[in-house]
């Protein structure tokens, strides 16, 4: 089977580039499903917890083994391997130090009569982080979101991941979460783990906001607690765009789609736009050698039959545009000079520049986290930083003078918006 290859303009936009184009960021019947189980466990706590642990998972658990107990904890760090205790640390390190930079400082500027004004951050007490888990542990998810909470200065941190039907989370998952600073963590994934941390249960306290990425039904679930707790973003099925010219090695590119569709999930999007016809074809030809040595063979043809397409463009400022359109997670600059196409992106959660800096080091290793936006949502929002876990206040420290100054401003707006208690509780300072 062999990926589609399109071509495109502006003025002539092929059907098939339209509809891929326009992928839902929400699945009707995740919804539904979602908004019953949500009801329930927010009605029932454990017991709806454990009834849809259960139900969808297939795992037996009760109230008392939903957490997963420090001796568990223990014993996973004497099993994972060393190797594997030093990937982690360094990716451990970079989070760290890249949520250190980025974090917004608190200011202050003086008002023109001797006053101030500043913004101030505090970190949130208590936010729960999900941690996807159906084909393999996601260690990275666990790395790439409690860490920048644990940096942010969040005192509690929840964790939601499914367990095996062992009631068991995997050990390299366990290091992970510990090492990202979690301090609470449970063997509960899907809905029910959104459910479990918005509203709470008889044994465990809500929490102020969830963050994590997840599937189409977490994603529906997060979308119908939201105003219950707080959100980072849609941050559902995978996606990546590649921008490539003549350039660009074509093994590279069917690598980097092929990265993005071993996923699992079948919604997983992976796009080409190339100003050249030959690398497209050479492309098409390298992701059919390329799948057969994959191990997920299953998932990554499924993707390459339903959410995988070339785009042939004109140029390369069309091809941008079209990218812009699509609004992908991940972005791969695959073009002569790709630094002097930065400016041109609008609309990705994440950029990475130059044949050096495949999708995987974003995954894994270099530093900003991983959860990014998805379904078009680009457009809209951002990806996670160690400021999602921070309230942000604005603050006023007006002397008599400046206020002085403003009392006619203040008095001709509340006459503007019938205001007038607001326009007496300064001028009353006066009198």
């Amino acid at each position: 089977m062999k990926v589609r290859i399109e071509s495109w303009t502006r003025k002539k936009a092929p059907r098939t580039v339209t509809r891929f184009l326009q992928r839902p960021a929400f699945d009707e019947a995740a919804e539904v499903a979602a908004r019953k189980v949500l009801k329930a466990v927010r009605s029932d706590g454990n017991a709806a917890v454990v009834k849809f642990a259960k139900q969808f998972d297939g795992v037996e658990l009760t109230p008392g083994t939903l957490r997963v107990k420090r001796a568990e904890i223990a014993r996973a760090r004497d099993k994972v391997d060393t190797r594997i205790k030093n990937a982690m640390r360094e990716t451990h390190k970079r989070v760290s130090t890249f949520a250190r930079k980025g974090m917004k400082k608190d200011w202050q500027m003086p008002c023109p009569r001797g006053g101030t004004l500043g913004e101030q951050y505090k970190p949130l007490e208590r936010v729960g982080v999900y941690v996807p888990g159906g084909a393999a542990p996601l260690a990275s998810t666990a790395l790439m979101t409690a860490t920048l909470a644990k940096v942010a200065g969040v005192p509690e941190i929840v964790a939601c991941t499914p367990c095996g039907p062992n009631k068991k989370v995997d050990p390299v998952l366990l290091f992970a979460m510990e090492m990202a600073g979690v301090t609470e963590m449970y063997k509960v994934g899907g809905i029910q783990a959104i459910g479990l941390m918005a509203y709470g249960t008889q044994s465990i306290m809500p929490v102020q906001k969830i963050v994590g990425p997840g599937g189409t039904y977490v994603t529906a679930a997060k979308r119908q607690v939201y105003g219950d707790v707080a959100l980072d973003m849609v941050a559902g099925p995978s996606e990546i765009a590649i921008l490539a010219d003549e350039t660009a090695d074509a093994r590279y590119v069917a690598a980097d789609l092929l990265s993005q569709a071993e996923h699992g999930t079948g919604h997983e999007k992976a796009l080409l736009v190339t100003s050249s016809e030959r690398l497209a074809k050479v492309v098409q030809s390298e992701l059919e050698t390329q799948a057969a040595l994959l191990s997920r063979q299953e998932c990554v043809r499924e993707v390459m039959k339903l959410g995988m397409l070339l785009v042939v463009a004109p140029n390369l400022d069309e091809g941008m545009e079209l990218i812009n359109e699509f609004a992908p997670e991940h972005l791969e600059l695959l073009v002569r000079e790709p630094k002097s196409w930065l400016k041109k992106v609008q609309c990705a959660g994440a950029i990475f520049v130059g044949s050096w800096s495949p999708e995987s080091v974003g995954d894994f290793v270099a530093g900003p986290s991983h959860v990014l936006p998805t379904g078009g949502t680009a457009a809209l929002f951002s990806g996670l930083t160690v400021d999602d876990f921070r309230r942000r206040s604005s603050f006023i420290a007006f002397t008599r003078a400046d206020l002085h100054d403003v009392v006619p401003i203040i008095e001709t707006f509340g006459e503007i918006e019938g205001l007038d208690a607001h326009a007496r509780s300064a001028r009353i300072r006066f009198e």
